[in-house]
């Protein structure tokens, strides 16, 4: 070995890594989000580990539903609930769940002599973006569970903390019995992930605990004290313990594995007193909905759909075991060694070899061996350590090293044509080598008709599957519904699990988009029966699938980084489109559509002069030949799905729905619409009776709920989805 050469390498390596450095220093938003999808495996392959014994959840689940009746229920019930809890030994009792609106008062003042009797009871709220003022007694209520105890430094002109104008209480009978309260908003992260929690919150000027922070300081007994620098948030403690939150109030949350990992006790089984005289002896119970039509969800690092609940478990678990993910300066000054150190190790590794299998076994091993180090880390000492950083120094030594290699000492740059060779799926391959310049990050805006398709109760379904007998499955569905849309001219832009995400009108330019998509989720349902009966001669379960069309302006291109990118759409449009394939549960269809996709096909009728009951023709004109099926409409009902603020009418598509059927259930709908429920009921039932119409089914039940009680005369017939 000559020393000229290890001295150059290492220097190259130091020199990459004081770049890096400089990289890290600059909290680029999109290495944050890349760092942040790896801790995230880096907590799953971790795996679980025990919570806090004496933390326990309370579940309003779906045994406790079908036995009570749909959540909300009575407030008597609540109240029989928190007594039946205290009377086995808890020792303080905090509800996830906010008494917002008053019902009928005896049920009030039930519940709040069971809280007052109680003792124990934190009361849950939440804070409001809207700007709407409390009375003055329920603000007086409210800043009792402030804290009191805030040492501040000198120079704070503003503290970080999050702040909402608006705050929604429990009723005022409610609030004065609870021995304290808290809120229990969760804020996500920008990718939807919730990995910390927030503690604090900042309104009218004084600082609030969270759910947990207010259950734990009622059951340690110990008051909670803030310090408050220039920079934020210095130190929170509860008594003695001090908690780890960064300057702005949020704890890292250490999760512990799935849904369940908590000991969870159905609502039910305390209610109807089935439990063991002790056993919430001395618990700290979160009183929580985990039914999944409450959907009180969230995604986190270890599970896509754990409940809210959990989650404040997860804050009172970390503070009773002092069990904390780190990351303080220490933990600061490990990840500038790890991104100098392992580049440095690798230089003076490639500078023994010139083999290029050998340098690439290397730099293999050096990425596993630093792996290895984070995890090892990780899971003995909770070390919340940046991982992206020392990766991407290590892998900028490498090609800054074999680039010298190839280049100084004359061979071929092999390496370099791999490392940023970019990927893309075989359907853009021809529009690609036609267009080049498609291989660039970036996208344009376009008008696009997107289809997502989902198969119902999947989590279910491969619960009870072999990992083979599952892949199969997968296999034989994905493949030919892929194939439908690749007929059809539409683009795959991803398979979500086992869902799928079809684009039409990019990147080829399809003019009759809207119409391709509707006939390509006719097809699907139409393919699926064969599918099915060839799972049931095999002995694979049956399935179903929900699809959601909508046709809107989208962002489409190459989303990454130009290492890695994805040709894909983004906006509005494609959410909309995801959310009305989810509303097929509600309704109990197969295709729901959006009025946006229902108007430009229509736009396309009238240009080709043709009637609805033509599409033949119109297929034909299409370029599809004569075999298209006719394609049927049905108006389903005025909504506002979650996350959107203006109503979209949604409409069925089928293509062999009853005529009669689709005329009567117009004739019901807009009677429903102008308040005329007694009458839309009639017809309604009669369409069940007749057609077992499961739309109808759905429109019977809220004729009912609204014969019952009625809506304000303003209601203009939306109906808000409380689903994804």
């Amino acid at each position: 070995m000559k020393p000229k050469r290890l001295i150059v390498f290492i220097l190259i390596g130091i020199a990459v890594s004081l770049l890096t450095v400089l990289l890290y220093s600059q909290k680029i938003d999109l290495f944050n989000a890349i760092d942040l999808k790896l801790k995230d495996v880096r907590f799953r392959t971790r795996g679980e580990v025990r919570p806090d014994r004496k933390v326990v959840i309370v579940a309003i689940d779906s045994k406790s539903v079908n036995k009570l009746g749909r959540w909300p229920w009575d407030r008597k019930v609540i109240a029989r609930l928190v007594k039946n809890i205290k009377s086995y030994g808890a020792r303080t009792i905090a509800f996830d769940i906010v008494f917002s609106e008053p019902s009928n008062p005896d049920s009030d003042r039930t519940l709040s002599d069971a809280v007052r009797e109680g003792g124990s009871v934190i009361a849950g709220y939440f804070f409001r973006q809207e700007a709407e003022k409390q009375p003055v007694a329920h603000s007086e209520i409210l800043q009792s569970s402030k804290i009191k105890i805030i040492r501040m430094s000198e120079n704070v002109s503003e503290v970080p903390i999050m702040t909402y104008p608006n705050v929604e209480l429990n009723i005022l009978p409610v609030s004065m019995a609870s021995a304290n309260s808290g809120f229990f908003n969760i804020v996500p992260d920008k990718d939807g992930i919730i990995r910390t929690a927030n503690l604090l919150m900042l309104f009218d000027g004084d600082v609030y605990p969270s759910l947990s922070l207010s259950a734990l300081r009622h059951y340690l007994g110990g008051e909670v004290m803030l310090d408050i620098a220039p920079y934020g948030v210095d130190g929170l403690f509860i008594g003695n313990r001090r908690i780890p939150v960064d300057e702005s109030g949020r704890l890292t949350l250490n999760y512990y594995g799935r849904q369940g990992i908590f000991e969870t006790i159905s609502a039910i089984d305390i209610i109807n007193k089935r439990l063991s005289p002790d056993a919430l002896k001395d618990a700290l119970v979160f009183i929580g909905a985990t039914e999944v039509g409450i959907y009180d969800m969230r995604a986190t690092p270890l599970d896509p759909v754990l409940p809210g609940i959990e989650i404040h478990a997860t804050v009172a678990s970390n503070i009773l075991q002092d069990n904390f993910v780190i990351r303080d300066g220490r933990v600061m000054v490990l990840e500038v060694a790890f991104i100098v150190l392992f580049p440095v190790l690798l230089s003076i590794i490639l500078s023994l070899v010139r083999k290029t299998v050998v340098t690439l076994v290397s730099f293999v091993g050096i990425l596993v061996i630093y792996s290895f180090t984070d995890f090892l880390l990780f899971v003995h000492y909770y070390l919340n350590t940046i991982i992206i950083f020392p990766i991407i120094s290590i892998i900028l030594t490498y090609i800054s090293l074999e680039a010298y290699r190839n280049i100084i000492e004359e061979k071929q740059s092999r390496f370099l044509k791999k490392a940023f060779t970019s990927y893309v799926s075989s359907d853009l391959v021809k529009e690609i080598i036609n267009r080049p310049d498609m291989l660039k990050l970036g996208g344009e805006k376009r008008e696009v008709t997107v289809l997502f398709s989902d198969i119902r109760g999947f989590t279910t379904l491969s619960e009870r599957l072999t990992p083979e007998t599952l892949v199969l499955l997968l296999n034989q569905y994905l493949g030919p519904m892929t194939d439908i849309v690749l007929e059809h001219k539409g683009t795959l832009d991803k398979y979500i699990g086992d869902a799928i995400m079809a684009i039409y009108n990019a990147p080829l330019d399809v003019e009759n988009h809207s119409l391709f998509a509707c006939q390509s989720a006719v097809e699907m349902t139409s393919k699926l029966k064969e599918i099915n009966n060839s799972f049931r001669e095999n002995g694979i379960p049956e399935i179903d699938i929900g699809i959601g069309i909508n046709t809107g302006n989208v962002i489409v291109g190459n989303m990454g980084t130009s290492m890695r990118f994805d040709y894909t759409a983004i906006g509005d449009t494609v959410n909309l489109a995801s959310r009305l394939e989810g509303l097929n549960k509600i309704y109990t269809t197969s295709i729901i559509l959006s009025e946006f996709t229902v108007k430009h096909y229509s736009e396309l009728q009238t240009l080709w002069s043709r009637s609805l009951s033509s599409l033949r023709e119109v297929g034909q004109a299409a370029g599809l030949g004569g075999g298209t099926s006719e394609l049927k409409f049905r108006e389903l009902d005025l909504i506002k799905v979650k996350g959107k603020d203006k109503p979209v009418t949604i409409y069925e598509l089928s293509s062999d729905a009853n005529d009669s059927l689709i005329k009567g259930f117009e004739e019901a709908l807009t009677l429903y619409k102008s308040h005329q429920f007694k009458k839309a009921l009639e017809i309604f039932q009669g369409l069940f009776a007749e057609y077992k119409d499961k739309p109808s089914e759905v429109f019977i039940e809220r004729c009912n709920e609204f014969l019952k009680n009625p809506p304000d005369s303003s209601w203009d017939g939306v109906y808000v989805a409380k689903v994804k």
